[in-house]
């Protein structure tokens, strides 16, 4: 299997069998770190971290010289700094991901419609239907890596095979700037002698129970009862990874996004321990929060908070709300609710605030009266100044006299989705 760094890389050769190979898996190659190297070509061939300046914050993308140091994503900078003294660390510019982001996607929708973003810089691509117009799922894999690199100076890797699942773990295994095609009667062959931790759902707890047990490689796990897989990692899990071993895995692509979960993290320059300050720094989260549940439509029923201790003990809590709400002051109080709850013997390096079990707005039963419905009001015509003047331009006048720590690296964690 491929690491992080490049090293491992596998890719296909011209002319390699794609039969039954119509399920693309494109990720952009170290999105955020190439970008900068884009926009700044002196950067070009250098250890580039992108994250929060001075040491402070985590690391969002690095490039491949960086990597191969052993810095990786959500790793503090100043950590990442000690194993790449020479690293450069940028700042990100999310506008300009965005930007990037919407190019790419766009080049995936002129070839199928079956498109199913997974985050900014990743998708699923089903072509099966595109042959007659593109080719096979081999040719139009190129035409792609081609047309990317063409319109954006991008590059990205590519997986080609049978199912979604195997698509991924090519994809991850030609990385950087690869192919790997996997013809579908080459797919027991080809996941055989992966290491159970190559398969969609098998973290570090459920890899560790495995290996306990001798189970190491998929082709361990097929010669594994079905009832011990079952014992070992429970009913719905066991019988997951007995079919991904397979490579049986019946998701189809899916071309409307279903969000599980939307949150704003901050992390401190400095780790703060003034109450005051923190409390502010949640409702403003909470406010950013609120905001995209409207403006994508929905509303939540869960709302947790994340604390980061300065010893980067991170500790998380939750509560389901009595009614769906996509209202900032909702969820901010019961984000205060939640911090308030937490003993806090350290100053605090990192905050965040998260909605989940997302629904459509307004699809629940009216209730006879709305408790929100002023708040409701307030954030709607927040919602129209922002539109119209941009984001910042109206705010609480209880932020506006509470210092958050300026030069704070906010985090945008990826979105959740359901598989």
């Amino acid at each position: 299997m491929g690491r992080g760094d490049g090293s491992g890389r596998r890719v296909s050769p011209a002319g390699a069998d794609d039969t039954g190979a119509g399920i693309l898996h494109v990720d952009m190659d170290a999105f955020y770190a190439s970008v900068e190297v884009l926009d700044d070509p002196s950067l070009r061939g250098k250890p580039v971290i992108v994250g929060g300046v001075e040491g402070r914050g985590v690391v969002s993308s690095a490039t491949y010289e960086a990597r191969r140091y052993g810095v990786r994503s959500a790793m503090p900078v100043g950590q990442a700094l000690r194993l790449c003294p020479s690293a450069i660390v940028v700042p990100p510019h999310f506008p300009r991901y965005l930007e990037l982001s919407a190019r790419v996607m766009d080049i995936f929708h002129e070839v199928t419609p079956l498109v199913e973003p997974l985050s900014i810089d990743e998708a699923f691509l089903d072509v099966r239907g595109a042959r007659r117009l593109w080719g096979t799922p081999g040719q139009i894999a190129r035409m792609l890596r081609s047309r990317v690199h063409e319109h954006t100076g991008l590059s990205c890797s590519v997986g080609a095979a049978a199912t979604k699942h195997v698509a991924k773990i090519a994809s991850t295994m030609s990385k950087p700037d690869g192919l790997l095609i996997v013809a579908e009667a080459d797919t027991e062959a080809f996941l055989a002698p992966l290491s159970v931790r190559a398969l969609w759902g098998v973290g570090p707890k459920a890899s560790e129970a495995l290996e306990s047990r001798g189970i190491r490689t998929v082709r361990d796990i097929r010669e594994t009862p079905r009832a011990v897989l079952e014992r070992t990692l429970g009913a719905t899990m066991g019988d997951r990874i007995w079919h991904l071993a397979r490579g049986l895995d019946a998701r189809e692509v899916q071309t409307e996004r279903i969000e599980k979960s939307i949150g704003h993290e901050e992390t401190f320059r400095t780790d703060i321990a003034d109450d005051r300050i923190l409390r502010a720094e949640l409702r403003r989260l909470a406010d950013r929060v609120g905001a995209r549940l409207r403006e994508a439509g929905w509303e939540a029923r869960t709302v947790s908070i994340k604390v980061r201790f300065a010893d980067f003990t991170t500790l998380t809590r939750a509560q389901t709300l009595p009614e769906p709400t996509a209202v900032g002051q909702r969820i901010g109080a019961a984000a205060l609710e939640l911090f308030d709850q937490l003993e806090r013997p350290l100053p605090i390096r990192l905050i965040g605030v998260r909605t989940e079990k997302l629904r459509a707005g307004g699809s629940g039963a009216l209730a006879l009266w709305d408790d929100d419905a002023e708040w409701r009001q307030v954030e709607g015509a927040l919602d129209d100044a922002t539109a119209r003047f941009g984001a910042g331009a109206v705010t609480r006048a209880a932020l506006l006299g509470t210092r958050r720590d300026v030069g704070g690296v906010t985090h945008h964690p990826p979105v959740r989705r359901r598989d």
